[in-house]
């Protein structure tokens, strides 16, 4: 039988002189350096083949405003059919200013972020009309479970901004922006979200910002209180809400996030080089109307590219064509030198193995590719009709394990262990040891919901799979939340400015 032994030194109380370790996931960098699909030829190509599409095919704008700008500054517009065709000077010219570096500003300082190359943020699934769980099943999305997705997303340190989790359809769309960013101030303290959806409605969320934090107009161009992602339509064509969106977001100094919507064999050429010039040239056309807006404006590169299953046309994530194109979209980002957002996700209908592995595919994805964002991070189903409880609780074991990754690993002398290597006789163990004793609280990362015990307590304890026991960590999550003291006295500072909006008709959201 072997033993530990002992008698070389007194076995003492553990050590709790020494802070345990850090489990605020909050300002994060990445731990590794970036991974390559292509060459920096390959890439250097991919970057001329989209200014020659800019300037040979052009894109088509549908906002007047838009068009002029593009042509004050010298691109070719053609307002019959709405084409403009930007030269790469403007697209170089676009890029020489926009920031490299842009501070996210939020309630409580802790949660600030610093949106730059380097950075390592999540953010949760978003734009889902759905929301399911195992208690009340799949539910048009309401005001109840977008307050609820929040007080989630609140709860974990690992996501780093708020988004549109399930949107609340019953609440009329001229009206929706009021409830959605008091939800917002009224339960967070993290960087929040505007939609794009019609110039009106941004300034009033701006306003309620300012308001809700009592800031001045320079306080509120202070860094980026406020972000949106705006979508263009693939291929080469940007709407009235999206380049409403980026012309207004520019104007008062907050964060647009560029995100061509590519799905290769679809909207997108069917390989995945192909697919990436497409994201590349309609980015760069955003960007360049970002900077004719207000040069130095906060405006970001992202991309959230796939494939489509060629049997049934549905988009498909965490396969090896998502993998390489985010990968690939990472180095175009550092191409032009600018941070940029990536996404996770699944097509999943549930939380099961495959919603699982698709996820955690885009993850490392993002992981592997320096993604200064990643979005869908946890909680997505069915390419993101329904924002899963139970998803959210699963995908969130999978992304504070990236966090634990991008937390700084002791390499000093007492680290190394020679003190427990001396202790224990060949054969032994090292359970008992002064070394393990003044480490075993925290030296190791603390599941949220899955079950390390063996098969007999597993039994004894109901049998319940991971999706089973995230019911009970979502609810004792909703029933214990307390809303941060940024928080306190929200709805009053709010109330007289949503009454007298929702009085007035509110704000219709932008067509076209």
């Amino acid at each position: 039988m072997m033993s530990l032994r002992t008698g070389r030194r007194a076995r003492q109380a553990p050590d709790t002189s020494t802070p345990p370790r850090s489990h605020a996931y909050r300002q994060m960098r990445h731990p590794f350096e970036p991974q390559r699909v292509f060459s920096d030829d390959a890439i250097a190509n991919m970057h001329q083949m989209a200014l020659r599409a800019l300037s040979e095919l052009g894109m088509k704008i549908l906002l007047p405003e838009a068009r002029k700008l593009f042509g004050g500054a010298g691109a070719l517009v053609d307002d019959s059919s709405q084409m403009v065709r930007i030269g790469p000077e403007l697209v170089a010219a676009a890029l020489a200013t926009a920031p490299s570096s842009i501070r996210l500003r939020a309630p409580n300082p802790e949660r600030e972020q610093w949106f730059e190359p380097g950075a390592m943020l999540f953010s949760a699934g978003a734009g889902c009309p759905n929301t399911i769980d195992a208690v009340r099943g799949r539910q048009a999305g309401c005001l109840q479970t977008f307050e609820e997705t929040l007080k989630l997303v609140q709860s974990f340190d690992a996501i780093h901004i708020l988004g549109p989790s399930a949107e609340p359809q019953d609440v009329p769309p001229h009206l929706r922006h009021y409830a959605m960013m008091q939800a917002q101030l009224s339960i967070s303290d993290k960087p929040t979200f505007i939609y794009a959806r019609g110039k009106k409605q941004i300034s009033q969320s701006l306003e309620m910002i300012a308001l809700g934090h009592g800031l001045s107009d320079d306080e509120l161009r202070n860094g980026s209180w406020s972000y949106s992602i705006i979508n263009t339509n693939s291929p080469r064509q940007i709407d009235v809400p999206m380049a409403e969106g980026i012309i207004e977001m520019a104007r008062a100094g907050q964060m647009t996030i560029i995100t061509p919507f590519c799905l290769a064999g679809a909207m997108a050429p069917i390989t995945v080089a192909g697919a990436l010039v497409l994201q590349h040239a309609e980015a760069l056309a955003a960007i360049t109307l970002s900077q004719l807006t207000a040069p130095g404006a906060p405006v970001t590169y992202g991309g959230f590219a796939s494939n489509v299953d060629m049997k049934s046309g549905s988009p498909a994530f965490g396969t090896p064509s998502h993998m390489k194109l985010t990968i690939g979209s990472g180095q175009l980002a550092r191409h032009i030198g600018l941070p940029w957002r990536s996404a996770a996700g699944s097509a999943s209908n549930t939380s099961d193995a495959q919603g699982a592995g698709e996820n955690h595919m885009g993850l490392w994805a993002a992981l592997q590719a320096n993604a200064t964002l990643t979005v869908h991070s946890a909680g997505w189903l069915e390419g993101g009709l329904s924002f899963g409880y139970e998803k959210f609780i699963n995908d969130m074991e999978a992304v504070q394990q990236l966090a634990e990754m991008a937390m700084p690993t002791p390499e000093d002398q007492a680290s190394l262990g020679w003190d427990a290597l001396a202790d224990v006789d060949p054969g032994g163990h090292f359970f008992a040891t002064q070394h393990t004793m003044d480490r075993y609280r925290d030296a190791f990362y603390a599941p949220v919901v899955a079950d390390l015990s063996n098969h007999g307590a597993w039994v004894e304890a109901g049998s319940q799979t991971s999706t089973e026991r995230a019911v009970d960590v979502w609810q004792g999550i909703l029933r214990d939340f307390a809303p941060p003291p940024s928080a306190a006295g929200m709805a009053d500072r709010l109330k007289a400015f949503v009454d007298e909006g929702t009085k007035a008709g509110g704000a219709p959201p932008t067509e076209g």
